[in-house]
């Protein structure tokens, strides 16, 4: 078996250069991004719409998730099932999802059917009925999907621990809104969303595969006609004053001292058979300086079966069978935290373990060869990841979104490249203060009725 060596990264980084991409604005403020892959068959389509659920209010959350559900319920020139056959009939397939920051509609598609995904795909966002026997059907089916988060503890767990975080921000709004809420929308509320923030200045069009940017080019401008923005609706800040720019990280002391200590461990009894803790704080987003450091930070903690976490909880001390630690970052603010699920009669030891590697993160710097090793990891995950054309249509799109510009392959490689162990070390001394911390668990009911806690 061969080693994956560094001339293997090497070799496809020459092959990105290779490849095309490129942008266009059209008059009406809508971006069009492409990569040209020619040696595929298939093109990766998405529309991104940049509004997702930190653009809601409390009384309106989760219209933005509702709004992706109905678009598939019938458009001016489409039935359900027509919308359902459009593209599968041919071998693609068609799909949609909501985050906190952006809404996006992808199709995949062979190349020569990229006409026909455009066509799709404008049709949904442009032309949807919105009809009121579907939006109450919808309601059932949403719902439904509501009861399922909360019966997932992995998901459920990040829910709390978010609005927990960011409070009455609306970051701390879950993405598929409330109970009430669903049930209270309207056809005039999807109308208004739909107006409000589906405009051209909003949306991108990326395409990744065997596609020539003029041909993309000229199916977009005949199959969308979405109007600029007309009003000056803008969101929220994920602190009490905006940054000074878009590239200025939000301050975080203001956002965590609103926190009492009352509110820093959260207890939740559920039916469940293993009890799930995670440890989470604030942190800076996606537009921090840091965050190729943080990357390798966060990589070499908790990404993966080297890394020290599942080393220390699951190989050394077999308390857990998934422990990991994650980076959830926004454009302005981010959510750093550590998940364990265990035995309730581990939890403690756990937690202790998990800041027992805080510690000696912080105290003392990592070693030349565990930094190289991170340093491999993150860049063989990124290069396999350029296999997928999803994979490059979303890199396209989010990039645009984030930093108005694609960082190529070769650039990203660099940063990487260049952070040291002093880097590493800085960035775990700034985030692993135990203080700063809230914690969730969610533990077996054993017998007893749910019930949610705080304490401290």
């Amino acid at each position: 078996m061969g080693k994956f060596r560094t001339s293997s990264i090497d070799a496809i980084v020459d092959q990105q250069s290779a490849s095309t991409v490129k942008k266009t604005i059209l008059p009406n403020g809508l971006r069009v991004l492409s990569e040209e892959i020619p040696h595929v068959r298939s093109v990766a389509i998405g529309v991104w719409v940049e509004v997702g659920s930190r653009d809601e209010t409390e009384e309106n959350n989760g219209i933005t998730h509702f709004l992706e559900h109905m678009v598939f319920k019938g458009t001016r020139h489409r039935s359900t099932r027509a919308i359902a056959e459009s593209l599968e009939s041919l071998g693609g397939y068609l799909n949609a999802f909501t985050t906190k920051e952006s809404t996006c509609f992808y199709a995949r598609v062979l190349d020569e059917h990229l006409p026909q995904a455009i066509d799709v795909l404008a049709d949904l966002i442009q032309y949807p009925k919105f009809n009121p026997t579907d939006i109450e059907k919808e309601k059932i089916v949403v719902l439904e999907e509501l009861k399922n988060i909360e019966d997932d503890p992995d998901e459920y767990i990040q829910d709390v621990l978010e609005r927990h975080l960011f409070g009455n921000h609306p970051l701390g709004f879950t993405v598929a809104g409330t109970a009430e809420n669903v049930r209270s929308f309207t056809r005039q509320q999807l109308l208004d969303h739909l107006q409000t923030w589906y405009t051209a200045d909003r949306i991108i069009v990326a395409a990744a595969g065997n596609v020539q940017h003029e041909q993309l080019l000229e199916h977009v401008q005949k199959r969308f006609t979405l109007r600029p923005r007309f009003d000056g609706s803008s969101r929220a800040t994920a602190s009490p004053q905006p940054p000074r720019d878009k590239h200025t990280p939000v301050s975080l002391h203001t956002a965590f001292s609103r926190l009492s200590q009352d509110d820093k461990l959260v207890v939740l009894r559920k039916d469940v058979q293993q009890a799930y803790t995670v440890l989470g704080r604030l942190t800076e987003g996606l537009r921090s300086q840091q965050r190729y450091s943080m990357l390798v930070f966060n990589t070499l903690l908790g990404d993966g079966m080297s890394s020290r976490l599942n080393q220390s909880l699951r190989e050394r001390h077999g308390l857990a069978y998934t422990v990991f630690s994650f980076l959830n970052l926004m454009s302005d603010i981010g959510v750093f935290g550590v998940y364990a699920g265990t035995d309730e009669k581990n939890v403690e030891r756990a937690i202790e373990l998990v800041l027992k590697e805080f510690e000696g993160l912080r105290k003392a710097s990592v070693s030349k060869k565990e930094l190289q090793r991170t340093k491999s990891q993150i860049k063989g995950n990124t290069v396999l990841g350029l296999e997928s054309m999803s994979g490059r249509m979303t890199r396209l799109a989010t990039e645009e979104i984030y930093y108005g510009e694609y960082i190529s392959l070769e650039t990203f490689l660099s940063q990487i490249d260049r952070v040291t162990m002093d880097d590493v070390h800085d960035v775990a001394v700034h985030i692993l203060d135990p203080a700063r911390f809230v914690q969730v668990r969610i533990l077996p009911t054993h017998g007893s009725a749910n019930s949610i806690q705080s304490s401290q």
